[in-house]
Formats: C-alpha cells, sequence, structure tokens
C-alpha cells in the first residue's frame, strides 16, 4: 500500500534523449508550436518564481542564452513582470534572424522591462535569479560571455545566499551526469 496522500504525484528526471524526443514528440503533427511551447514553459518557470520567492514584489534577475531556454526566460520575465516582480533581463547573444525571438524582446521592452548585454555589476541587490541560458541539449564547455557569466550566478548564490531557479536544468550541467564540473 502506498505511503503517499492523493494530491502528492510521483516525479521522475528524464535523461537528454528522452527530454528531446518528448520535445518532438510534443511537437508532430497536431502538436504545440516552439511558441505554445515557449509560452508554457515560460509560465511554468515564473510561477515557480513567484511561489520560491519570498515577496511578490521581488527583484528578479533573468539571465537569458541564444537558444529555446533564453526564449523561456523572456516569456517568464514578462509574467513576472504582471505578478509583480521587478524584473532585469541579462540578454547578452541575441538571435537575429527569428522573428519569434525579437518579439519577446519586444514585448519584454513593451513593459519597460530592461533588457542588458552585460551582467549587472552587484548582483547582491537582486532576490532571486533565473537561469535561462542553456537546457538540456547543451553540451560542452560554456564559452564567453556564458562562463564568466555562470560563474558571476555561482558568487551570487554562494556569497549572497541569492536562489536560482533554472529552466530544464541547471546551464552548463550534463543533464544525464549533472554537474561535472
Amino acid at each position: 500500500k502506498s505511503s503517499k496522500t492523493d494530491s502528492e504525484i510521483d516525479v521522475g528526471y528524464l535523461n537528454a534523449k528522452d527530454a528531446y524526443n518528448l520535445d518532438v514528440e510534443l511537437m508532430s503533427a497536431p502538436g504545440f508550436t516552439l511558441e505554445q511551447l515557449m509560452e508554457l514553459a515560460g509560465l511554468s518557470v515564473a510561477q515557480v518564481v513567484y511561489k520560491v520567492s519570498s515577496q511578490s514584489t521581488s527583484k528578479t534577475l533573468v539571465v537569458c542564452g541564444p537558444g529555446n531556454n533564453g526564449g523561456d526566460g523572456l516569456v517568464a520575465a514578462r509574467h513576472l513582470v504582471h505578478f509583480g516582480h521587478n524584473c532585469i533581463v541579462v540578454y547578452p547573444k541575441r538571435p537575429t534572424k527569428q522573428p519569434h525571438y525579437m518579439n519577446l524582446v519586444k514585448s519584454c521592452k513593451d513593459l519597460d522591462i530592461p533588457i542588458l548585454d552585460a551582467m549587472p555589476k552587484d548582483l547582491s541587490t537582486f532576490d532571486i535569479i533565473v537561469d535561462a541560458i542553456f537546457g538540456f541539449s547543451f553540451t560542452g564547455t560554456p564559452r564567453e560571455p556564458f562562463n564568466n557569466i555562470l560563474n558571476d550566478m555561482m558568487v551570487a548564490q554562494r556569497e549572497h545566499n541569492t536562489p536560482i531557479v533554472s529552466v530544464d536544468v541547471p546551464s552548463g550541467w550534463n543533464v544525464d551526469e549533472g554537474d561535472i564540473s
């Protein structure tokens, strides 16, 4: 007999191959579009950040990478502002040939969300950081500017106890093996 209550659910983990296959399945006909999945992921991230943040008006740093995780981060920032958070986005490598990403940036700018090219000098002023840099498909070693950005985030976590919420998986981790650095 299970000791779980009706409100509890089993949580499992996906390896990189299974996560990729799930994305393919979700986008197969008549599946979701990339834009729909990004909206759902960004809203989910925003809900988690809102739930774990100590106050509804938290000062939130959202650090975005150049791919789909970055798009999820832009969507999350937009929702977090609607939830009352004061967001700043760091987006150092912006895709310039994909209209969807340009539209996500515009929607953030329309809400007066500052979008920076580099990390702010003082991360101690942020209540929470959203890591939307790399997702489950990332392999290898992060290069500039992301290796320094990840280091800055780890320092903020270690020295200021700033919580970090990651989209998919902490950026730079090996999805199948964890933090191998």
